[in-house]
């Protein structure tokens, strides 16, 4: 299992571990729902990188890896279910979305390991995985590639390019 190996890198042993649920978001409980808010919000702060309910909304519909640490939520990632087009090819693809650790408990790993997971499951069940984000350097360690070429999405008057 990918959080095992991962946990072990990070040198927790099985008294330390935290553990790591995945369910999908119709099992997620209003506790984990408000756990889970109260950490994106914090973690992406104020100003041009807020999370907003646009952003939570996009998180549902999927699966949900949620690390615990002695019974609380420490991170979070979600993983929906997306068609994204290379050419004329569509691709189903495991789209991340929501990725963030409580404040107190950033730079300890724990990123690492829903990702790790989140990953692992992308990989066994798509085609493709994608994300959107401004920290590369996190992802890239992880195996993630920054997609090279031009970026679209489809509106309502067509191809419209996106700005990254």
């Amino acid at each position: 299992m990918p959080e095992r190996r991962v946990a072990t890198e990070m040198g927790w042993d099985g008294a330390t571990a935290p553990q790591l649920r995945v369910i999908a978001s119709d099992e997620l409980t209003e506790a984990d729902v408000a756990a889970i808010r109260a950490i994106l919000w914090a973690a992406f702060g104020d100003g041009e990188d807020a999370f907003a309910e646009d952003d939570w909304t996009h998180a549902l519909g999927g699966r949900h890896f949620i690390l615990e640490m002695g019974g609380d939520i420490v991170s979070h990632a979600s993983v929906v279910e997306r068609t994204l087009w290379i050419g004329e090819q569509a691709m189903r693809t495991g789209y991340v979305e929501a990725v963030a650790t409580a404040p107190d408990r950033q730079n300890l790993g724990f990123g690492s390991v829903v990702m790790a997971a989140a990953t692992a499951w992308i990989r066994e069940r798509f085609e493709l995985g994608g994300l959107g984000t401004g920290r590369i350097t996190f992802y890239e360690r992880l195996g993630w590639e920054p997609w090279r070429g031009p970026a679209f999405v489809r509106g309502p008057a067509g191809l419209e390019r996106t700005p990254d």
